[in-house]
């Protein structure tokens, strides 16, 4: 048999399997294999069930973002006007807005006028941010012609106003109800400056997805938004849509020149910029952190190698003395250790993947025994503890689980082939 044996030959599975299913009365450790394993399994579970919450928030967040936000903005730098005011309206408005469209990869270009107001209706009152747009323009944003929910007839929006669910449920308002828009900067009389106020039936509620513009947003037909606002024949900024919003930051040249020597371009990236680079930040720690958490757990696949070496001391003097080679008593000793990593790295992984696949229900259950506050949409502006099943991440994870249980598996296989047969039979 010396010399003969070939590597992870049947005969070298067939000893570890049964060192594997020996008790611990007949010099097996079971119980540490069992706690390896169950070690490992959560391990790679966490891992997976954090990699995949990671990319389903980073996904939820931006497409809240892009979904009922323009992926840029062109306003102009302030010039002053006639009356001595810093003018920042664009007048030329439509022009520029085919000039952006002309541009390649961009989608959409839509004049905006934009205003900060109160919002009442009976004795209640909500701070808003008025978005006055065409009815057409309206239509392209996904998460408002098509959010999560809503209420009411977008149709019908040239002849009302569109409210978010947070701004309804702050006035109490519904689909019919009509609310007032009051302004500050008003009619400037003799007797100081009147509020301006203005009043609209809701025709449409909507839900984004997203707590912050659910709660303040609230759209405006465009010529009653420049009446109310004061911007006849004038318009704020224009919203830019692209066909790659990722890579919108590449675009902003070609968006300058076309929007003229007073264009300024702030995308959506910029704006989220520093959220985003926290939760990349926090993403790799935390990557960081699991990883010593698999390790962890893989080290205890060397405690029960160890001890199954010291217990099998004299069937590996026996072995060696009918001829097994170092290396096949390494490799059984490592088929016994790298059995243990792959049984718990495919438990893990399956674990994971159901919890990333039924994470709506599982959320919800846990939800309702924190009495309804294991999430608060007010802190992470959406409303769900999203999850996003990557194949990438499924690869990672379980590269670094069998890697490391291969890894330390070696070290005490190591030793058990380099026993010496006259010394593990000495004292039998």
């Amino acid at each position: 048999m010396a010399g003969r044996t070939a590597p992870f030959s049947r005969f070298e599975w067939m000893i570890a399997w049964r060192y594997l299913r020996a008790r611990r009365a007949e010099g097996g450790v079971s119980v540490m294999t069992w706690i390896s394993l169950i070690g490992i399994t959560l391990a790679v579970f966490a891992l997976i069930a954090t990699l995949s919450v990671r990319a389903g928030f980073r996904a939820e967040f931006v497409d809240t973002i892009l979904g009922a936000n323009a992926h840029a903005t062109i306003y102009q730098r302030g010039e002053i006007s006639d009356t001595g005011q810093i003018d920042r309206t664009i007048h030329d408005f439509d022009e520029m807005a085919a000039r952006l469209r002309a541009v390649p990869g961009v989608t959409r270009a839509a004049p905006l006028v934009k205003g900060q107001v109160m919002a009442n209706m009976r004795s209640r009152n909500a701070g808003v941010e008025v978005f006055g747009m065409r009815a057409e323009d309206l239509a392209e944003l996904p998460r408002i012609a098509d959010p999560e929910t809503s209420d009411g007839d977008l149709a019908r929006f040239g002849e009302g106003i569109a409210i978010g669910s947070g701004v309804a449920r702050e006035l109490g308002a519904l689909v019919g109800d009509r609310i007032k828009i009051i302004s500050p900067n008003g009619v400037k009389t003799a007797f100081g400056t009147s509020p301006r106020v203005s009043s609209y039936e809701v025709v449409y509620i909507f839900s984004a997805g997203r707590y912050d513009i659910d709660r303040t947003r609230v759209y405006l037909p465009f010529e009653a938004a420049q009446t109310f606002f004061d911007r006849d024949g004038v318009a704020d900024e224009i919203e830019v849509m692209v066909a790659d919003p990722e890579n919108v930051g590449e675009m902003a040249v070609p968006l300058l020149q076309a929007g003229g020597d007073r264009a300024l371009v702030w995308t959506w990236q910029q704006a989220s910029g520093g959220f985003l680079n926290a939760l990349e930040v926090e993403d790799n720690v935390m990557f960081v952190i699991l990883s010593v958490l698999v390790l962890i757990a893989t080290m205890n696949i060397v405690s029960g190698l160890v001890m199954l070496v010291k217990n099998k001391g004299r069937d590996i003097g026996i072995l060696r003395t009918m001829g097994l080679t170092e290396g096949s008593v390494l490799r059984v000793f490592f088929i016994c250790g790298a059995f243990t990593g792959v049984i718990g790295t495919v438990m893990g992984v399956l674990l994971g993947c159901l919890f990333a696949i039924y994470i709506d229900p599982i959320f919800s259950f846990v939800n309702v025994l924190l009495g309804g506050e294991a999430w608060d949409p007010s802190i992470r502006n959406i409303y769900h503890l999203p999850a996003r099943l990557q194949m990438e991440d499924v690869i990672s994870a379980v590269s670094l689980s069998l890697g490391l249980s291969f890894i330390v598996t070696i070290f005490p296989a190591r030793r058990a082939a380099r026993m010496n047969p006259v010394e593990a039979l000495r004292y039998e």
